[in-house]
């Protein structure tokens, strides 16, 4: 049965929504930690190159494969050529694995937020508070829950009454708190080392590794090659300039991801010794160490707050969207109707998630449950699957259905001024690069190139 589409009422609407996918937890909590990894300014010069070129060139040939079809993804890549539809369903596994990682950080962040609210932000800067919290048992399966049913209300509401609607109140709030909770960390004493530091490229640090850490958070900040902007493509109005569109959300997220770095790497070069504190840090910056830099400035309960409210709003428009990725999905997939969908995906994501929450707590002993999951997430989405599925995309595009499908889609809006540079990237750079990143998994996994 044909399920009538939805559609994004306005271009602002649509830009602002899919900003709202691509700024998340990986702008907020991932990037920050890669750049003092990488070096500091010569991994934010790498990124943002990465950002307008390939990161560009990807999203639009995303969005253009679901607005030319009007379908997901699940169903696009087999209606422009029916040997290439399995790539739907890499694409379907990868937000099927994702949604669930991202419900358990969800409930973190929810958990965090509401007890700087509600006094008792105090705690957090306890060490081993974190870790005591996610080893509670049920406690965090139930922020889990409501973080699930958060993101299932919005979704159930459908494109424009939810997801439009949430994303243009978020987005610009969201901007709002970053920038000002921004400038007031770049006061703190010891702040501008930070500063420095993340502005400064030092180019005696720049190896392939930088490069390869900068192209696998552009899948990670972005949103890219798990479906979303094809479906979210698929909303959009052909009237729409599709390039300026992209060129504008790319504004968003990489902002976003600037600023984040902009206020966390010098907090932590403020307060917990530099770059040496921000690596020790390593992936419990966000609820481990900040909570400390929050406390130290003696108005802990307000930034913390404020900060979590932030992180909550960036994380909940990205699982509204992985979300909406797979209900659409199930939509094309069975012909249901958007609450039938609904439920039985919310359903499905916190029969996944409860066991990967718990395995922080009453089954941390057992693997695969007591692994980390952000490095779960990492080795098989980031790593493997999306660059597996960027490949195959680009080879799909370049030399089977070519680019010229993908630019007369981007022409019927709009002149294409960047389709010499889109031709260039699919069809040669992207995959050499994409190539690399999955031969230097191979070799990290092995341990013969660790990154």
């Amino acid at each position: 049965m044909k399920q009538e589409r939805g559609q994004f009422s306005s271009k602002l609407g649509f830009v602002m929504a899919a900003a709202g996918s691509a700024v998340g937890l990986g702008n907020l909590w991932r990037f920050p930690y890669l750049t003092a990894q990488y070096g500091g300014g010569i991994f934010l010069l790498v990124y943002l190159l990465l950002a307008v070129t390939f990161g560009f060139s990807l999203m639009i040939a995303e969005i253009a494969i679901g607005r030319k079809t009007g379908l997901s993804a699940v169903k696009a890549y087999g209606a422009l050529d029916r040997r290439f539809g399995f790539l739907g369903y890499l694409t379907a596994l990868s937000a099927v694995l994702t949604l669930p990682y991202y419900s358990v950080i969800g409930g973190w962040v929810i958990k965090y937020f509401v007890s700087y609210f509600t006094g008792g932000g105090g705690a957090m800067v306890a060490d081993g508070y974190f870790e005591g919290f996610r080893a509670q048992g049920w406690q965090p399966v139930l922020w889990m829950g409501l973080f699930v049913l958060l993101t299932m209300a919005v979704v159930m509401l459908g494109v424009k009454r939810g997801i439009e609607q949430v994303s243009k109140f978020m987005m610009p709030a969201l901007i709002l708190l970053l920038v000002g909770l921004s400038i007031y960390i770049m006061t703190l004493p010891g702040a501008l080392e930070g500063v420095a530091f993340y502005f400064k490229p030092d180019f005696s640090r720049f190896s392939v590794k930088t490069v390869l850490a900068a192209l696998g958070q552009l899948f990670y900040s972005m949103s890219l090659m798990m479906g979303i902007m094809v479906t979210y493509g698929s909303y959009m109005d052909r009237k729409t300039n599709l390039e300026t569109s992209v060129r504008q959300i790319e504004i968003f997220d990489t902002g976003v991801a600037f600023l984040s770095g902009l206020m966390i790497v010098p907090a932590v070069f403020a307060f917990s010794g530099g770059e040496e504190g921000m690596l020790a840090s390593g992936s419990g910056l966000m609820f481990n160490t900040l909570p400390k830099v929050f406390a130290s400035t003696g108005a802990g309960w307000v930034l913390g707050g404020i900060f979590f409210l932030l992180v909550f709003f960036a994380a909940l428009t990205s699982a509204i969207s992985i979300m909406e990725t797979i209900v659409s999905m199930v939509q094309d997939q069975f012909g249901w109707k958007r609450p039938i969908a609904c439920l039985t995906v919310t359903g499905a994501a916190l029969c996944m998630a409860v066991p990967l929450s718990l395995g922080f707590g009453v089954w941390s002993g057992l693997r695969p449950f007591g692994l980390y999951l952000q490095d779960f997430v990492d080795s098989i989405n980031n790593s493997i699957l999306m660059p597996v599925v960027a490949l195959l995309t680009c080879l799909f595009i370049g030399y089977v259905i070519k680019p010229k499908t993908i630019l007369d889609e981007v022409r019927q809006s709009s002149a294409f001024r960047s389709a010499g540079l889109f031709t260039v990237i699919t069809k040669f750079v992207a995959p050499v690069l994409v190539t690399a990143i999955l031969i230097t998994s191979v070799l990290d996994a092995v341990g013969i190139f660790p990154i």
